[in-house]
């Protein structure tokens, strides 16, 4: 069998391809199927196959699509509930794709409804593990407590988990290879590898979970200082359960404008000295200039599922690629269009004057954006704020107006957009961004 690990890097995802034998299977898949149709054409393969190994929080799948265009069968746990077409792939339940024998293993923990899907052909085994077992850790357990046909509060899912580390894998290869569903930066848990697969032997060594420890001292270790949960999580399992629309159609249905200027709310995708030179009163700076960063993430976390949106592009060029980035949350409905500006009507981001702050930082209301967890592990400014990104459109009421306010993160990304929420929310406030000279505050 030939397998074939597709990654998309601003939510380290990873979805794969199975070919045996002139069949192939889709497990996974991202919202745009474009590259597995490819791959199946390369190959002479016909895709027969979709599985799905949970209904995803963190992106939109494609598998209702693929269905659609290629007519192949989705299969998934039964304990699923799905809205679409499928066909319940379960402990017990066997499907081959050519040569290949595929079978499925229940492993709930991080969703009740969590399968793993074990696939053999010539003696080698390959383990595709959703967001069960990922390279180092295993997935968060508290994602499914509001939304899902199946909810479950964290510590019945954690406990879940214990029982399927324990028992669900013990029969299986150490040489068994590991294929996760994602990886390092992924907010499906808390502390995975960058590695992009591993084997089950190397787990078994160096997998904290896999360590001899009570079902206390596990729940415990798996429980503590998780990251945040973004707004658009639940929505996506809502979607993933139902099935996606295609996605051509929606995204033609994206009206854009070249030298735009709308009302309402704004996001402008550009880079942070852009925007800083000239933007939109009231919009939000949420930067999409590279793959490296996190505008998924983060326009699922500020803007509110189903909440009406414009986009700010540079270029027109770029239109294509921010559809891209926006419909992977399934957020292209609520977005009401994309525009370039027009260059007139602009305001300016206020300067701050960094020796005045750094001489008299008592003069100045410090508002760190950092998440909860971060601050955790320790303050930059002893007398700060802590208002994570993820909240600040709700809590930006709460905080103090005497003073300037100074918005810092670890890097400069979240602060370019915390101090466009707050010049938005706090109108007669004067904000500043600290940007990257919080590394003028911090150890090297």
């Amino acid at each position: 069998m030939h397998i074939k690990q597709f990654e998309y890097k601003p939510l380290a995802h990873y979805s794969y391809a199975l070919i045996s034998d002139g069949e192939m299977a889709v497990i996974d898949p991202e919202r745009d199927p474009l590259q597995y149709y490819k791959l199946a054409e390369d190959h002479g393969a016909r895709i027969t196959a979709v599985i799905e190994t949970h209904p995803h929080a963190d992106f939109v799948s494609s598998h209702l699509q693929i269905h659609r265009e290629t007519g192949a069968t989705i299969y998934n746990s039964k304990k699923l509930g799905a809205d679409y077409p499928n066909k319940g792939f379960d402990e017990g339940d066997v499907l081959k794709i050519g040569k290949a024998t595929l079978r499925a293993i229940n492993t709930p923990g991080h969703s009740p409804d969590s399968i793993t899907v074990v696939a053999e052909a010539d003696g080698n085994t390959a383990l595709f593990t959703g967001d069960t077992l990922f390279i180092g850790d295993v997935g968060r357990p508290d994602l499914r407590e509001k939304a899902g046909n199946m909810r479950a509060k964290r510590q019945e899912l954690a406990e879940m988990m214990y029982h399927t580390i324990q028992h669900k894998f013990k029969d299986l290869p150490d040489d068994a290879l590991v294929y996760p569903a994602h990886g390092a930066g992924s907010l499906c848990g808390k502390n995975l590898s960058s590695d992009k697969s591993s084997t089950l032997g190397n787990e078994r060594m160096g997998n904290w979970a896999f360590k001899d420890q009570s079902k206390e001292e596990f729940i415990s270790t798996l429980l503590d200082s998780q990251p945040f949960i973004p707004g658009y999580f639940g929505f996506n399992v809502d979607v993933n359960k139902t099935g996606a629309g295609n996605l051509r159609e929606a995204l033609a249905a994206v009206p854009f404008r070249m030298h735009g200027s709308e009302k309402g709310l704004i996001v402008d995708t550009r880079a942070e000295e852009d925007f800083k030179s000239g933007h939109l009163e009231g919009s939000i700076n949420i930067q999409a200039t590279s793959m490296d960063d996190k505008f998924e993430t983060w326009l699922g976390s500020i803007v509110e599922p189903r909440e009406e949106f414009h986009l700010v592009i540079d270029r027109s060029a770029d239109l294509g690629a921010i559809l891209n980035r926006v419909s992977k949350i399934g957020y292209e409905k609520q977005l009401q269009s994309v525009f370039t500006l027009n260059g007139r009507n602009l305001v300016e981001s206020r300067s701050l004057d960094l020796q005045d702050f750094e001489a008299h930082p008592e003069r100045y209301t410090v508002i760190d954006v950092r998440n909860a967890s971060e601050v955790e592990e320790g303050k930059i400014f002893d007398h700060a704020l802590s208002h994570p990104l993820n909240e600040l459109r709700g809590t930006a009421g709460k905080i103090p107006t005497e003073k300037p306010v100074v918005v810092h993160c670890a890097g400069g990304y979240r602060s370019a957009a915390g101090s466009s929420i707050l010049s938005r929310e706090l109108e007669s406030v004067r904000v500043f961004d600290l940007g990257e000279n919080i590394k003028k505050f911090t150890p090297s």
